[in-house]
């Protein structure tokens, strides 16, 4: 592995290790609750990472990872925006964190190395493992298209139980696409959030139990 390699592996381990940090202080805030919170750092982090991600995922050319993440990153930042910090940040930094998202697809789709059509004739990875990692990323960026459909019926930002029992079925769809790709940055990334989402769901289970009236919005 040369420094190169080396550099863009750095890259998506640090993006997973913010996915992780992300969950643990979710997870460490609503255990001492007693119940799921959805904290502003959720998402300031979950952004900051979902960045570092896309630009991972261009840099290896992987279409699935960068694909992934755009639903969900731009949901990132619309509960940014509901817990009232979006425009607290600079200008430059909400400009930024808007624009990346095209200037990632756009290097994945249209640089002389990366573009598409070069992918698809030169990947290493079989139709139906690309087939079988794009589900397990629809279905974990589903959880996120769910929890906004949730919180916008709240006008807030929160964190339902389904979102734990998607987030469950994505997390190991997406594990067992890495170990046939080979990538331990995608493995790694999830074996955390797998005990993160199972405990989560359960203090969910144990929270609409004991106050079934408020388990669905109005």
């Amino acid at each position: 592995m040369d420094i190169s390699e080396m550099l863009i592996y750095g890259v998506g381990l640090l993006a997973q290790l913010l996915f992780s940090a992300r969950i643990l202080i979710q997870w460490v805030t609503s255990e001492r609750a007693g119940r799921v919170l959805s904290p502003a750092s959720f998402w300031t982090t979950s952004m900051v990472a979902s960045i570092l991600l896309m630009a991972y995922g261009a840099l290896r050319s992987d279409i699935v990872i960068v694909g992934g993440q755009l639903i969900s990153y731009f949901i990132y930042l619309r509960n940014i925006k509901l817990k009232n910090v979006w425009d607290e940040l600079a200008w430059p930094i909400r400009w930024g964190a808007l624009l990346f998202p095209f200037v990632a697809v756009g290097w994945l789709l249209w640089s002389d190395t990366y573009s598409f059509s070069y992918i698809m004739e030169h990947s290493k990875i079989s139709g139906a493992l690309i087939a079988w990692g794009g589900a397990g990323q629809l279905i974990f960026t589903l959880r996120f298209v769910y929890q906004w459909w949730y919180s916008e019926r709240l006008q807030e930002s929160v964190i339902p139980i389904g979102f734990w029992v998607i987030s469950l079925v994505g997390s190991l769809m997406i594990m067992s696409y890495a170990v046939l790709r080979l990538d331990p940055v995608l493995f790694l990334g999830q074996i955390f959030g797998v005990a993160a989402y199972t405990r989560n769901f359960m203090l969910g289970l144990r929270e609409a139990r004991s106050a079934p009236e408020h388990s669905t919005p109005n």
